[in-house]
């Protein structure tokens, strides 16, 4: 399950999102559970095949979960209930600890890395390995969450408290950001050697952030991007 969960995504598509993908990965339990009675096994593909959203990342949670109540053999109409009061949970909470936090914090790491001399190839190894340790050992770790929990899976997860991983690890990426920016700024001609253009750019994303950055979907994510873009396109310019 934790491998086919790696290609959940395989088959997206707007009218089930992540339902099909879900199914996939489930098949191992729902084979050996409704093995021997093969309409039973159809309905149950049929019923995880159905609309399913949430972060890929986190989407085991809900797999291990799901599995244990089809092993515990819990009548279907829980089960569809289930996956649909959890999908919402596991989307945002994701969001915030990978998209907007995990990802741009190793992005920050490595950059200030290359800028401090460490040769490129060897930034690019450790952005890879960092990242994905992190995301590998997230989702095993959600998986063995699940199948342990069952429907007590909420309980669990609030007392883990995800979302207070992703507040300390913001703190780190603060800090990432003012290093690379002080490395930037500290580099031969800094920032005012850049011209015209880049000084009049720089207005404009002062003037589009101030009236309408606390609008932007997930502002943490577009600022982290927004400073790695521009330093990274500057540093190949110059």
């Amino acid at each position: 399950m934790l491998m086919r969960s790696l290609l959940i995504q395989g088959a997206w598509n707007y009218r089930t999102m992540l339902g099909s993908g879900f199914a996939f990965a489930l098949l191992p339990t729902l084979k050996r559970v409704y093995g021997k009675d093969p309409e039973e096994l159809a309905r149950a593909i049929e019923r995880h095949s159905e609309h399913f959203n949430a972060h890929p990342y986190l989407a085991p949670i809900a797999l291990g979960a799901v599995a244990r109540l089809e092993t515990d053999q819990v009548d279907g109409d829980t089960v569809r209930r289930f996956r649909t009061a959890v999908r919402g949970p596991l989307g945002g909470l994701g969001d915030t600890l990978v998209w907007a936090t995990w990802l741009p914090l190793v992005a920050v790491c490595s950059l200030v890395l290359y800028w401090f001399g460490v040769p490129g190839g060897v930034v690019v190894l450790a952005f890879v390995v960092v990242y994905n340790v992190g995301h590998l050992g997230l989702r095993a770790w959600g998986l063995r969450l699940g199948l342990d929990a069952g429907r007590d899976v909420g309980a669990r997860l609030t007392a883990v408290d995800l979302g207070g991983w992703a507040r300390r690890l913001q703190g780190p990426l603060a800090i990432g950001l003012g290093v690379l920016s002080g490395v930037v700024l500290s580099a031969p001609g800094g920032v005012s050697s850049s011209g015209p253009a880049w000084a009049a750019l720089a207005a404009v994303a002062f003037v589009v952030g101030l009236v309408g950055g606390h609008r932007v979907w997930r502002p943490a994510a577009v600022v982290t991007v927004g400073v790695i873009g521009f330093i990274g396109l500057w540093g190949i310019l110059t």
